[in-house]
């Protein structure tokens, strides 16, 4: 993956003066100026809440501005709606895909301006044919006539992504676009960014990935708590510095020391896990206060693994036991009931109710707990308990009634290990903790999770983030197409033999074999 070439100062395309919003309890965004221009890649950083997904929803249309002014093309424009704001030129990737998951690829992509026949009628092969030749300009081999939910959340970002481009937008923001892509995908949207740029058009970029910025970023913005603190040439600032603005602190080390070793009292034990086609013949142990991670390649059956110890998904064959006793895993409700929590990837889908108050998703899955005579809840309860572990976790809300779809991405996390700590869960398996969490909230989650551990839970992290999974774990599994590659102690190892047992190449491993010379901060496995 190359460096990004510099590109040529040119004239503002958008500009944004003294703009000011606020939501109940909430300033979000507070007489901030920005300014982009055509043909440049501005990045847009700041911790979850610092106002980033307010200013781009004002730009698309989402929101009015409270306050100030913005400049589209030289003149002063209010977009009433997201339609609007497109018409005009400007598109949005959500970080949330926004698709249909029972239509296929090309009827998302076409979405609301299907091509029709002479009749009046679909014209489906006008569309697939289309379809077929935007991704082709991806670089992304995928049936256009193919059900969406048939495809990975990888394949389906592609989708998102080429469905802004059938728009001729002179403004482009991308919101995370790179979360859920694999390396090869990221190179391939890097490039299409390249060329987008090459063409004129400006394209705001926000991304947590603070080392991927380098590739193709011209100018860099920095927020925080709703002020709009810093903008420079992205080649003047570097990535210390960058983050020092973003808190408003100086983080010594990405990853908290470690307080404590894992014991030699094994808490978990799998034996011997086959389902068929995914998983073959996988045997790991847990002790307590330990961090076991788990890493591969996409596809290799990271999820799914930790999905089958907490009964999410169906096994063929094995056993999962746990301090000493046989567990009977049918269904997720049986691994609770055991001390089992798993914290999914896909949080707002499986992790919370969004709509829901935030003090309900905390004791959402232990009612019980809440519970007076007969089965009445206590809402004096239930207002106890959340707000003792608002305090503990520092989760930022401005009350317990707040729903959770309006808090940010890392306090949404927090929410979401808070309603397993309730449970009192013994053993917690984290798939991606940190995905769409900034630089300040992943230390606060990494913390929370080496505290945990100390505390004598077993914790196991499932990560695509190599750096992530190296400064946590103390052990590591190494998956490849389903088959346990290696386990590996986690401070003898290194970056090159992680990912050489991740790709399948065994023993050779350890012999000083490579298959990638890449800077292994951006590497996902």
């Amino acid at each position: 993956m190359d460096i990004r070439d510099p590109s040529p100062a040119q004239e503002v395309i958008l500009e944004v003066e003294n703009v000011s919003k606020s939501f109940p309890g909430v300033k979000a965004l507070d007489n901030v100026s920005f300014n982009l221009r055509k043909g440049e890649v501005h990045a847009l950083v700041g911790e979850n809440g610092a106002g980033k997904s307010t200013l781009m929803k004002i730009l698309s249309g989402v929101y009015q501005a409270d306050e100030g002014t913005i400049h589209y093309k030289g003149e002063a424009v209010t977009f009433r709606d997201v339609t609007q704001a497109r018409d005009a030129g400007i598109g949005i990737i959500y970080q949330e895909l926004n698709l249909i998951p029972h239509l296929s690829v090309a009827a998302n992509i076409f979405i609301g301006r299907e091509p029709l026949t002479q009749f009046g009628t679909l014209d489906e092969k006008k569309m697939n044919d289309d379809a077929a030749a935007i991704l082709s300009r991806l670089n992304v081999s995928l049936d256009p006539t193919i059900r969406l939910n048939q495809l990975p959340v990888s394949k389906q970002q592609m989708v998102e992504i080429a469905k802004a481009l059938t728009f001729d937008s002179e403004v482009l923001i991308m919101d995370e676009p790179t979360s859920a892509l694999t390396e090869s995908e990221i190179e391939e949207l890097f490039r299409i960014i390249h060329t987008l740029r090459d063409r004129g058009v400006a394209i705001i970029y926000i991304s947590h990935r603070l080392e991927e910025l380098k590739y193709i970023v011209d100018r860099i913005s920095i927020f925080r708590d709703g002020l709009s603190v810093s903008t420079n040439n992205y080649a003047d600032i570097g990535i210390d510095e960058i983050v020092n603005r973003m808190v408003g602190r100086k983080i010594e080390n990405q990853f908290p020391p470690r307080q404590s070793d894992p014991t030699a009292d094994k808490m978990l034990e799998v034996r011997h896990i086959v389902r068929a086609g995914i998983l073959h013949d996988i045997s790991f142990d847990l002790y307590r206060g330990e961090i076991l991670g788990i890493a591969g390649l996409m596809g290799a059956g990271r999820s799914e693994l930790g999905r089958a110890i907490f009964g999410a998904d169906p096994i063929d064959s094995g056993e999962v036991i746990m301090n000493g006793s046989k567990l009977s895993l049918r269904s997720p409700s049986d691994a609770i009931s055991a001390g089992i929590a798993y914290l999914s990837e896909n949080r707002k889908e499986e992790g919370l109710a969004i709509s829901m108050q935030l003090a309900e998703n905390i004791t959402m899955a232990n009612v019980q707990g809440i519970s007076q005579r007969f089965g009445v809840l206590s809402r004096s309860q239930e207002t106890t308990v959340a707000q003792d572990y608002v305090d503990q976790l520092i989760i930022r809300t401005p009350s317990l009634s707040q729903v959770v779809k309006n808090l940010s991405g890392g306090n949404q996390q927090k929410t979401v290990i808070a309603k397993w700590l309730f449970c009192n869960s013994k053993i917690l398996i984290f798939d991606e903790p940190t995905r769409g969490i900034d630089v300040g909230t992943k230390y606060a989650v990494y913390k929370l999770i080496g505290l945990l551990a100390q505390e004598g839970m077993g914790v196991i992290v499932i990560s695509s983030d190599l750096p992530e999974i190296l400064g946590l774990t103390d052990r590591l599994l190494v998956l490849h197409e389903g088959h346990l590659a290696a386990t590996l102690t986690t401070a003898e190892t290194t970056p090159d033999e992680v990912l050489n047992y991740a790709a399948g190449l065994g023993e050779s491993a350890r012999n000083g074999a490579r298959i990638s010379d890449q800077n292994l901060t951006q590497t996902r496995v």
